[in-house]
């Protein structure tokens, strides 16, 4: 599990967590607006897409270890080319490569590995720990990198120039291309050849009978994933459940994605200067791990689903506290606790939202295939979500923007709300 954990986050550093946690600094170093950026991401979007399609069936098919080392191997060459720092035109077709470097062979992949990895009774905690443990790998790195600034800025930050940012951005780019590489070398030594047979562990108490059936099944999911039914599959996507999954994940990496608005909000509403909009944009990626792996713990005495209707409640509230202003007036302490309450539903939910699909009783020979099926829908948020909270917020924006920014994204966890009820009304129903 240490090693998916790792791989798990080390490929998302470069596209994802950069921009998240350093995304201030981003802006001034590339000279480019979060309109811009949600543009670039579009192009990361777009790939992923046809990618998550495809990736489910290449993950029924081959083994996980040499899929992920790879994938991460590719992802880290392009950290290279961005070192450089290109111009907006390049970045685009940057982030369209990792769009397929990042999914294609990876991401069906590690989910299926994680669901192997747990049992029926564990799914909670296996995708908790997955995500939480990401979560904590990735605000460790981000910890490590938001230090960097500290080597290049002057002590009076209003004196920073514009190679200072530079120089800064290619040492952290440099700083997290190098954590992938060392990371693609210890999951290709360190992830089993076969992923059935040496990432599920059996309990002790497992009697020998029950150990035949399991390699029974085991075997003749291996020989499904290469000769499955296509009819299958697409049935089973039909149906109501896996419509609401894919709803629920729509939402809830709708919410995962205006996490990188958080830093730049502290740095344009709160007036933080760029240091102190790292730092904070940090704490929120320690909340990752917290939330995840905590709810997930709690998911496998609960139900996922029924802790999903609990996170998008605290994302639906957070988020019209927000967007009305009702704090507003208050000291900032008290937008700061609207944040964390944001971010705990959200985090909650990155820990669930795959866990529940035990509770649609998928076929686990089928698991890469419907999540990468799904994942096209769920995943949507790549393509769009960027470019909404970048033309929304526009160039200079002010607290009125980022007030119709939560005000209109009000609208997902609601939606992710009622979609978690419906898929709960089918699951009873099967």
């Amino acid at each position: 599990m240490f090693a998916l954990i790792v791989a798990g986050e080390a490929i998302f550093l470069l596209p994802f967590i950069l921009i998240r946690v350093f995304k201030p600094i981003i802006r001034e170093a590339f000279l480019v607006s979060d309109a811009q950026l949600g543009e670039v991401q579009a192009f990361y979007g777009i790939t992923a897409l046809i990618s998550y399609f495809f990736g489910g069936f290449i993950a029924d098919r081959w083994e996980a270890r040499k899929l992920i080392a790879i994938s991460i191997f590719c992802t880290a060459l392009g950290g290279i080319w961005m070192m450089t720092i290109p111009s907006v035109f390049a970045l685009k077709f940057l982030y369209g490569f990792w769009g397929v470097s990042t999914i294609l062979l990876f991401w069906a992949a590690l989910i299926k590995a994680t669901r192997d990895w747990g049992d029926t009774h564990t799914q909670g905690i296996s995708f908790g720990l997955l995500d939480g443990g990401r979560g904590a790998f990735a605000a460790l790195i981000a910890t490590f990198g938001s230090f960097i600034p500290l080597l290049f800025f002057p002590e009076d930050m209003s004196t920073v120039t514009h190679a200072d940012k530079v120089v800064t951005m290619q040492y952290i780019i440099g700083f997290m291309t190098f954590i992938a590489l060392l990371v693609a070398v210890f999951v290709w030594k360190a992830i089993p050849n076969s992923t059935h047979d040496s990432l599920s562990f059996p309990s002790n108490r497992e009697s020998t009978h029950q150990k035949e059936m399991d390699s029974h099944v085991r075997e003749n999911d291996t020989k499904t994933s290469v000769h499955f039914d296509a009819r299958q599959v697409f049935s089973l996507l039909t149906k109501p459940k896996i419509i609401f999954h894919s709803l629920i994940i729509v939402c809830a990496y709708s919410a995962y994605k205006l996490t990188g608005t958080y830093a730049t909000y502290a740095k344009d509403v709160w007036g933080f200067n760029l240091q102190e909009a790292s730092y904070f944009g940090v704490t929120v990626q320690w909340m990752r791990p917290i939330a995840a792996i905590t709810i997930g713990w709690i998911a496998d005495k609960y139900m996922a689903s029924k802790l999903s209707l609990v996170s998008f409640s605290l994302m639906t509230l957070a988020s019209l506290i927000l967007g009305f202003g009702w704090f507003e007036h208050q000291a900032i302490g008290f937008s700061m606790a609207t944040f964390f309450m944001m971010v705990i539903g959200t985090y909650s939910l990155r820990g669930l939202y795959f866990a529940i699909i035990e509770e649609a009783k998928t076929p686990k020979n089928l698991t890469g295939t419907v999540v990468g099926i799904i994942s096209v829908v769920g995943f949507t948020p790549d393509i769009f979500m960027s470019l909404l909270s970048g033309y929304m917020l526009g160039k200079n924006p002010t607290i009125v923007e980022y007030q119709n920014l939560f005000q209109l994204f009000a609208l997902f966890p609601l939606v992710g709300l009622l979609a978690t009820i419906g898929f709960r009304r089918m699951i009873k129903n099967f």
